[in-house]
């Protein structure tokens, strides 16, 4: 007897399914999580997948026969899916949530699980303000990097988000290294200032909804006691707080630093991973000597050899000898978008920090990295 029978489009399915795979459970010792939730309704049917810290819930359009809920694994549904032509694809589920997809002449049967033990996903609350899409994916787009991966760092495996009526800023930091971001914007519905720490998984679902939608889309930000809410149109990220105290990083910032180097973004970025290639595996240090006009990068430390290379740059100070992780500069030069990039250092002890030349018009960008005993 058949509970439940729809047809849907291939690429409609595709690209809903593709959004939460990123938060299913690969291994789990609860089977469903590795499933997603499908309920069928009037026109469409919701996705929903959870690995109990993260959410997301998608709506994807469909003709619907009869309404029904099943879960299906998750990952072998969408690679197989992946895989039919374009075309409408005929869905039918049993009562022992035996999953038949027909597709043109493939005909396919999938294990589905009864959706008891799925669990139930928060309600969102009304939302406290809405954010433009293209302001996330800038602003997440130049912390995310900065995120610690260690978990013992646990208040450090998220980034700090500060909204005012006036302003959103972004911060990451791993302990060698920092990203802070300030943009300014009108956030209607925000008294004061709300801060959240966000953890780095519902960051990269939160650039994905962000990266897909259109024009000049907004996300609308909810919380409440234990969970952040992001919702674009029909899509929902659902992701628990993460709680502790973040560090102070105005105390990290420094106000002013003495000696700046102007730098070619695209000259230093090319020098930087030729270097790198001889420099240590673990530390991945490499040495900046900087002298009038002259920056000379040096790496040793592999097996393999050693590395020099010389730029002409614009630069009249004081010699500095300084070593940095070099694939921390190259994180920050990905994600700069002009020709040019500032790097200021105050002696060959201190932090450097990384900034734009010249500085984006509507939002202030700067990356702090620790040094390296060289």
């Amino acid at each position: 007897m058949i509970s439940m029978e729809l047809t849907v489009r291939k690429t409609d399915l595709v690209r809903e399914l593709s959004l939460g795979q990123g938060v299913v459970e690969k291994k789990t010792t609860i089977p469903v999580l590795s499933n997603v939730l499908v309920e069928a309704t009037e026109s469409s049917i919701t996705l929903t997948v959870t690995d109990l810290e993260l959410g997301v819930r998608s709506v994807c359009p469909a003709v619907v026969e009869k309404s029904g809920s099943t879960t299906i694994p998750a990952r072998k549904l969408l690679d197989y899916v992946r895989l039919l032509p374009d075309a409408e694809l005929a869905i039918q589920v049993n009562e022992k949530h035996s999953v038949s997809i027909v597709c043109g002449r493939s005909r396919t049967r999938v294990a589905g699980m009864s959706r008891d033990n799925f669990p139930e996903l928060p309600r969102m609350p009304a939302p406290i303000t809405q954010i433009p899409a293209s302001l996330l994916v800038n602003t997440i787009g130049k912390t995310i990097f900065a995120i610690a991966s260690e978990e013992s760092r646990y208040t450090l495996t998220g980034s700090l988000l500060v909204l005012k009526q006036d302003s959103l800023t972004m911060v990451a930091t791993d302990g060698h290294r920092l990203a802070f971001i300030k943009a300014d914007c009108s956030l209607e519905g925000i008294t004061g200032e709300v801060q959240a720490l966000v953890p780095k998984t519902a960051m990269a679902e939160v650039l994905k909804i962000a990266s897909e939608a259109e024009g000049s889309a907004g996300i609308d930000f909810a919380t409440d006691e234990n969970h952040l809410f992001f919702q674009c149109g029909r899509r929902l990220l659902i992701s628990r707080k993460l709680t502790g105290q973040f560090p102070d990083y105005e105390r990290v910032l420094p106000e002013v630093q003495g000696n700046s180097l102007i730098l070619n973004r695209e000259e230093i970025t090319a020098a930087i991973r030729r270097v790198a290639q001889f420099a240590d595996d673990r530390s991945h240090a490499v040495r900046l000597q900087v002298s009038s006009g002259e920056l000379k990068l040096e790496a040793s430390g592999s097996e393999v050899g050693e590395s020099e290379e010389s730029l002409a740059v614009d630069y009249e100070g004081k010699e500095l000898k300084i070593g940095f992780n070099s694939q921390y500069l190259l994180d920050f030069m990905s994600v700069a978008e002009t020709e040019v990039v500032e790097l200021r250092v105050t002696n060959n002890e201190s932090a450097g920090q990384l900034q734009l030349n010249p500085e984006s018009e509507g939002y202030s960008y700067r990356y702090v990295v620790m040094p390296m005993r060289v």
